[in-house]
């Protein structure tokens, strides 16, 4: 990681096999609107994982981020009478995510923070081939990924979620628009802010890279 690169944002390529997934998302829905129970629990089992971890993100806490997505989903089952595949699936979905998220953000302005304890064990990581790295480059890499948590907690919370969407989905300037709400300029100008706040955040260690 170098000075110039604070943070790898994916520039979210691969579009055929997301228009690809997302047909399956919307033959699954087609389905669903019928009440179809078996399509239901296959959609979950597609975008599960992402929405734990988006959540987790957001919120650094994984039991509240399954209690979460459990929520997104019942949403989606009980609003897919209303669903039209006017955009991607996924971004309905990650809209119903976000409102959920946000809500609960709200609410825990004034609880208590979780425990560092709670947030080193419910933090959620990128998969890493650790069988490729050094005892010394494993400590070091894991080290990284909490500072790395820790950063991308700090910052508004629409600036967050526009980091997650970008960084672990590789979502599409376009498609954080939408979800958000906000224009392709709105999103890459938060994003712009977003990174030279993490880059600020993460200074001590991109030193220690040069």
């Amino acid at each position: 990681m170098t000075q110039n690169d604070p943070m790898p944002f994916p520039a979210g390529n691969g579009e055929d096999q997301r228009e690809e997934a997302n047909e399956v998302d919307v033959a699954l829905m087609m389905r669903i609107q019928t009440g179809d129970l078996v399509a239901f629990e296959e959609l979950v089992g597609i975008h599960q994982r992402s929405v734990i971890g988006i959540v987790t993100k957001m919120l650094g806490n994984r039991a509240d981020a399954e209690d979460i997505a459990q929520q997104a989903f019942l949403r989606v089952w009980k609003s897919a009478g209303r669903y039209e595949p006017r955009a991607r699936f996924t971004t309905w979905l990650f809209t119903i995510t976000r409102n959920l998220v946000f809500n609960e953000l709200r609410r825990r302005q004034r609880k208590p923070a979780v425990s560092m304890q709670e947030h080193e064990e419910s933090t959620f990581h990128e998969i890493v081939d650790v069988k490729r790295l050094s005892p010394e480059e494993e400590m070091l890499h894991s080290e990284l990924e909490m500072v790395v948590d820790r950063a991308i907690e700090e910052l508004p919370e629409k600036q967050r979620l526009a980091v997650i969407l970008r960084r672990f989905e590789e979502m599409p300037y376009e498609e954080i628009g939408n979800v958000l709400g906000m224009s392709v300029p709105a999103v890459k100008s938060l994003l712009f802010r977003a990174r030279t706040q993490l880059k600020q955040a993460l200074s001590q260690y991109l030193d220690q890279g040069e």
